[in-house]
Parts: structure tokens; C-alpha cells; sequence
């Protein structure tokens, strides 16, 4: 067997088990051996448990992307939160929520999914619907003011990034 054949066997996913291990150590608040031990066994059992139900290979290109990627989407949730609540507290609220629909570019079905995930993750906003033919997502906005606007920054900060770190195998 080869070297490959056995890391994939033990690795399936190795960006997911390193993801898991860091999630299972900032869960725990603590960098202990026995919890770095326990989050490792996790990291490495979990994938392997569900390598079956993984439709596609997973490929991901350019890592300096994601790494910008993920700093955007905290830097978004940030500033979304402190958006939202000035104007939920606001004395004279003038909300305009509403639906919008965003064409997607994306293919992969994980960027898809992590695209719905994280316009949901960042407050204000929600993913509501993905059309049948995976095309196009709605969206449910707490204050839409330029739906272009809005439809621009998803799809350059989040969308476009995506596509660059999962494109298809």
C-alpha cells in the first residue's frame, strides 16, 4: 500500500481535523496534554467516521486565501454585531428589512455551504433558500438599504474567496 493510499485511509481530511482539534481547544479553553491528546483522537476519529458520507473530494487551494478569508468573516461578524445593535437601540428605528436574491458563481457544494453559513454567521443577515439548481441563494436582510451594494460586498469578500480555495477537483 502506499504512502498516499495510508495517509488518505488515516487522514481523510486533513483541513477538517486540524479544524476540529483547534475547535475542540478553544471549546475547552485550555491547551492541556490530555485535552491536546483527547482533541487530537477526535480530530483524527471523526473524519474517518464520516469520510463515507462526503459526496466529492474536497481540494483546498491557495490556504493564504482562506486564512484572509477567515480574518474578513471575524472582522465582518465584529462590526456587523456592533451595526446591529445600534440599529436594534437606536430611539427612532427605521428599519427596512428584506429578501434578496444572490446569483452564485460558486460550484462546490462545501463553498456553497460555507457561504450560507457565513452570511448567517454575520448578524443582520440570514440565508433563507438555495434554488434546486444550486444557483442562486436568498437572503433575509434586518436593513437593506442598496441591495446591489449588499449583493457586491458578499460576493467579493466572501464569494470570490471561496471559489479560490474550493474550486472543483
Amino acid at each position: 500500500m502506499s504512502a498516499n493510499m495510508k495517509k488518505s485511509r488515516w487522514l481523510p481530511h486533513p483541513f477538517l481535523s486540524v479544524a476540529l482539534w483547534l475547535i475542540w481547544l478553544l471549546l475547552n479553553n485550555t491547551f492541556s496534554a490530555g485535552h491536546m491528546v483527547l482533541g487530537a483522537v477526535l480530530a483524527i476519529v471523526i473524519p474517518i467516521l464520516t469520510a463515507g458520507f462526503w459526496q466529492e473530494r474536497v481540494c483546498v487551494r491557495a490556504p493564504m486565501t482562506l486564512l484572509k478569508y477567515l480574518l474578513v468573516v471575524l472582522w465582518d461578524i465584529l462590526v456587523a454585531n456592533v451595526v446591529v445593535a445600534k440599529l436594534i437601540l437606536s430611539p427612532n428605528r427605521t428599519l427596512q428589512p428584506g429578501f434578496f436574491v444572490i446569483d452564485l458563481d460558486a460550484r462546490h457544494p462545501l463553498a456553497i455551504s460555507l457561504l450560507a453559513n457565513t452570511i448567517s454567521l454575520t448578524p443582520g443577515t440570514v440565508s433563507c433558500d438555495l434554488s434546486k439548481d444550486r444557483k442562486q441563494l436568498l437572503v433575509h436582510a434586518l436593513h437593506l438599504e442598496d441591495e446591489a451594494g449588499t449583493i457586491a460586498d458578499i460576493k467579493t469578500r466572501y464569494e470570490a474567496p471561496l471559489n479560490k480555495v474550493l474550486p472543483p477537483c
